[in-house]
């Protein structure tokens, strides 16, 4: 059998004070949320292990993920976040690499005020280095900064990268374009996946329905392809809007009927293996 893999998770605890988007406005998010949370959710839908992913700008972070994966079996990777606009960016990175539970990092392009922040000569260099060294990197990106990303790939073409959350399309709205049309062009990157998560939380919150994310997951399918996607639940945010149970239904859901337990296989842990070259 396959490992199964949740490639899409994070873990936190409030009182380290990394989180400053985690408020008492979002009551649901503003606790705790460690392994024990995720090992039931994890149980019942047969999955092995879980790639777990900062969710603060900061490397205390990364190293406080780092600790916990070293007594928590079913942590298969940590996906941590590096400051490329700091000069030692490299010496964190190596210090990092030596983990053996560190698979890369994170780069929040959501966060930047400008995404074309991405495309400055020394962020462009250091993204070079992690492409000849064959390094996963996540990129955070939301729909209406996909141009920048574009662009980016072009001058980074062996990029090994993962778009997060199918790219943040307005799937409450049903805005499909120039979401599906910018995602076509950057599928067509060889080493360019995709993960089929954090989706829930763009649609509404309250009212969405299964069928609102059809036609989003079977064109990401369809251009990314059966060997480059990856499910992720982006428990525990993902409880703003569903239960994990949903966020695994609504995957399943969205599946084309011609997909084989092969196809499946590749979607629920195959891929991530692979990417994440666990």
């Amino acid at each position: 059998m396959a490992m199964r893999i949740d490639a899409h998770q994070h873990y936190w605890k409030i009182n380290r004070g990394d989180y400053g988007w985690i408020t008492p406005a979002l009551p649901v998010l503003n606790r705790d949320y460690l392994p024990h949370d995720l090992l039931p959710h994890l149980g019942q839908f047969n999955l092995d292990k879980s790639i777990v992913v900062q969710a603060a700008q900061t490397l205390e972070e990364t190293e406080y993920l780092l600790t916990l994966s070293e007594s928590t079996e079913s942590i298969a990777g940590v996906v941590g976040w590096l400051d490329l606009d700091d000069p030692d960016y490299l010496i964190h990175y190596l210090k990092f690499s030596q983990h053996p539970k560190y698979v890369g990092f994170r780069v929040m392009i959501q966060e930047m005020p400008d995404a074309r922040a991405i495309l400055q000569p020394h962020i462009v260099e250091a993204l070079r280095y992690f492409a000849k060294e064959d390094v996963p990197i996540d990129l955070l990106v939301m729909a209406q900064q996909l141009e920048p990303v574009i662009e980016l790939l072009e001058l980074v073409p062996g990029l090994r990268a993962v778009i997060d959350h199918i790219a943040k399309p307005s799937i409450a709205e049903g805005v499909m374009e120039p979401w599906k049309s910018q995602m076509a062009v950057i599928a067509k990157h060889p080493k360019l996946y995709c993960k089929v998560s954090g989706m829930v939380t763009e649609a509404n919150h309250l009212s969405w329905k299964m069928g609102d994310f059809t036609a989003y997951v079977q064109h990401i399918l369809e251009v990314i392809g059966t060997e480059r996607v990856m499910f992720g639940s982006d428990w525990p945010v993902c409880l703003l809007a569903a239960s994990y149970e949903d966020v695994v239904g609504i995957v399943n859901e969205s599946l084309p009927g011609s997909w084989t337990e092969n196809d499946k296989t590749r979607l629920f842990g195959l891929n991530a293996k692979e990417f994440y070259q666990l």
